[in-house]
């Protein structure tokens, strides 16, 4: 299969453009200041049943990903982060994946996994999953 066959097969349906731009507008997840920086903040972005997997297959908790960012967000800093390459697919009601490729400082290339859920109070992040790749050249 071609790198456009495959890349055909992740094209997000037409139904789905208006999530996709919503969501995209929230990732990196916990790297957008206009969504918060405080531990209330992070706190309502994600369900109370969140977790994650690092990029080192680690399991992270709701808890201990809250207390890294709490740490993160103590002192200023600036993110040099490039996502690209956003595909959202419905799961179910309410519930999407959003994937993409990030690079992040010293040419770290991961592939993201977010899976969001609409709710009353907005968007709420379930999971999310980052993996290392090597440097993607075509995006």
């Amino acid at each position: 299969m071609s790198f456009a066959d495959k890349n055909a097969m992740m094209a997000t349906s037409a139904e789905l453009a208006g999530v996709l731009e919503e969501l995209k507008a929230r990732e990196p997840i916990f790297h957008r200041p206009e969504w918060g920086t405080t531990r209330a903040d992070f706190e309502r972005m994600t369900a109370e049943d969140f977790w994650e997997v690092g990029a080192s297959g680690q399991r992270y908790s709701r808890e201990f990903v809250l207390d890294e960012l709490e740490r993160r967000y103590a002192t200023p800093h600036e993110d040099d982060l490039e996502a690209f390459g956003f595909h959202c697919r419905k799961l179910g009601e309410n519930v999407y994946l959003l994937t993409y490729t990030l690079r992040q400082p010293q040419e770290r290339w991961t592939r993201r996994a977010t899976i969001w859920q609409r709710t009353a109070e907005g968007w709420k992040i379930v999971y999310h999953q980052g993996t290392v790749v090597q440097e993607v050249s075509s995006r």
